[in-house]
């Protein structure tokens, strides 16, 4: 399983899309900083948003399609599944 990712740093905050085949371990990562980088430097752990392929090539394109849009549509697509912006993370069961 792929899973394509938005995570924020606060309500129409900082956004960050990425894909990973673990989402729990790679949320975890963001919210303890484990890697240094953009998430870290910015705060940006809430998970807010995120889609699950099979295929792992379907994901890729569809990362990359979203880091492409404008941030109103990114903003869209959170709130259409996530209007009040909650981390979803606390509810992952080893997604």
């Amino acid at each position: 399983m792929y899973f394509v990712y938005l995570l924020a740093s606060r309500p129409h905050g900082t956004l960050y899309i990425g894909w990973t085949t673990n989402l729990a371990r790679r949320v975890w990562e963001h919210k303890n900083k484990v890697v240094p980088g953009f998430t870290t430097k910015y705060g940006v752990d809430r998970l807010v948003w995120f889609e699950s392929y099979d295929d792992r090539e379907a994901a890729l394109r569809r990362e990359k399609k979203i880091k492409g849009w404008r941030r109103d549509w990114k903003i869209n697509l959170i709130e259409r599944q996530n209007r009040y912006w909650i981390d979803l993370y606390d509810n992952l069961s080893d997604a």
